[in-house]
């Protein structure tokens, strides 16, 4: 969730696994690694400025503000939450997501 609104819906392996919307890479990205072999060997991904006011969202895209993928039309059209992938199991808030 972002803003109070779903971002990504899928099953637990691929959410985690292959996330699609950029803010779970993001959220999963500063996830600590336990393992000291694999710790520092992924992505960070730093997000830039602050969040919105929940009270005030941005229009279009809630997370266009934050989002190094935003271009014009994620500032003027709020993305649904639509099936993305093979299986139609998962679904993703996002005019560009990942893994599709």
């Amino acid at each position: 969730m972002y803003l109070g609104r779903i971002v990504e819906q899928g099953d637990r392996d691929t959410v985690y696994g292959r996330p699609a919307h950029p803010y779970t890479r993001a959220l999963l990205s500063a996830v600590p690694e336990p393992d000291p072999r694999r710790r520092g060997k992924g992505e960070r991904i730093v997000l830039q400025g602050d969040p919105p006011s929940p009270a005030r969202p941005p229009a279009g895209c809630p997370f266009h503000t934050r989002c190094w993928k935003s271009v014009k039309l994620c500032t003027e059209e709020r993305p649904v939450l639509t099936p993305a992938g093979p299986g139609g199991g998962r679904r993703v808030a996002c005019h560009f997501p990942e893994n599709d």
